[in-house]
């Protein structure tokens, strides 16, 4: 009987273990639609703050910046609508039309950090650049370790 009974138990816990891993990881993001839930001049006022703290803005050139944050967030919203409706339909870019995306892409950030340059001082623009390079730090280690994680 105990022999039976922890043969049972066996096949239930392999059974267990068998079935699949549920990550979330699987088709979409869970909660994805809810990471950022604020609009686009929200954000480019939050963000506009955030650097007037870190870089000790004045009144006039945190306003320019948050100008040109807001242009920023209205394009970075009109193309993951556009990203989002080509995923929904499930049409897939050409290697001219990656390139065209990855060229306005380059020439949008070119172009915000000319105007960047022009509103802030020397010093201000050398720690926002310093700033820009430890948030791209941070971000590819944390999708080092999003890469690593994933490989069990």
């Amino acid at each position: 009987m105990k022999t039976w009974i922890l043969t049972m138990v066996m096949l239930t816990g392999f059974a267990m273990s068998a079935q699949p891993a549920q990550r979330g990881m699987e088709g979409h993001r869970p909660g994805k639609e809810h990471q950022n839930p604020f609009t686009a001049t929200q954000r480019a006022e939050l963000r506009s703050k955030n650097l007037a703290l870190k870089l000790d803005l004045t009144d006039k050139q945190q306003k320019e910046i948050q100008k040109l944050l807001l242009t920023r967030e209205t394009e970075k919203e009109q193309l993951t609508a556009q990203h989002k409706a080509n995923r929904d339909a499930v049409k897939k870019p050409t290697a001219d039309e990656r390139f065209a995306m990855m060229s306005k892409r380059l020439d949008a950030e070119i172009a915000m950090k000319k105007e960047v340059k022009k509103i802030l001082t020397v010093e201000q623009f050398a720690k926002y650049e310093q700033l820009k390079d430890e948030q791209h730090k941070k971000m590819s280690k944390g999708a080092h370790n999003f890469k690593k994680h994933n490989r069990r």
